[in-house]
């Protein structure tokens, strides 16, 4: 059977164009500067997890940030190294990052896709490659289900998440939460359909 991994990436793929379009002029610059405001160093270097086209690698290599991209899909990985930065091609359920070497970790609108099965264990390598004091910021999109949303060109999955069913699996993997909040900003909570997770790596005692 084809994985989730593939048939999600597969959708990515093909309307790769598109999402670039519909996405590239979307605000988040309120999740950005959450993050840059826990980070132990600023400017600082910066994993942009699930990049896609790079939008947001462009806004915090504007800032001075050194920031590294990693995709997925092939076509998301080549548009992002049209930015300048370093992008690396991996799936979330597959990663491979340096230890100890990211002040904070951009994860926008991207592990929505892990299985909610596999989210500590993923988080876990998200902490384990975070400097002491690195932040990390999780946008999810809010619900209690997961599975196959259809797409005009095939299907992507999705794991849809509430503050109090994540925020017990961040601490797990070893953080500390540091701050949460709902999107887009200025309507009643339950009109928001994103939730915001910032998270820390505490520092080691001794």
């Amino acid at each position: 059977m084809e994985s989730h991994e593939n048939i999600t990436i597969a959708e990515y793929q093909a309307t790769a164009n598109s999402f670039r379009e519909g996405t590239w002029d979307h605000d988040v610059s309120q999740n950005r500067q959450a993050l840059v405001k826990w980070m132990p160093r600023n400017p600082g270097r910066i994993l942009d997890l699930g990049c896609g086209p790079g939008r947001d690698l462009v806004a915090f290599k504007a800032e001075g940030h050194e920031v590294i991209g990693l995709d997925a899909t092939p076509t998301f990985v080549e548009m992002a190294q049209q930015t300048g930065c370093e992008v690396w091609q991996q799936t979330f359920l597959d990663l491979d990052l340096p230890g100890c070497y990211f002040d904070g970790i951009f994860a926008n609108a991207s592990l929505l896709h892990v299985p909610q099965i596999s989210m500590e264990s993923v988080l876990q390598i998200l902490w384990q490659s975070l400097v002491e004091k690195g932040a990390i910021v999780l946008s999810m999109a809010r619900g209690n289900q997961e599975g196959y949303v259809n797409r005009p060109s095939g299907q992507r999955f999705v794991s849809y998440w509430e503050y109090e069913t994540l925020a017990p699996l961040v601490q797990a993997a070893g953080f500390t939460l540091a701050d949460h909040y709902y999107r887009p900003p200025g309507l009643p909570q339950d009109q928001q359909s994103w939730v915001v997770i910032v998270a820390v790596k505490p520092q080691s005692e001794g």
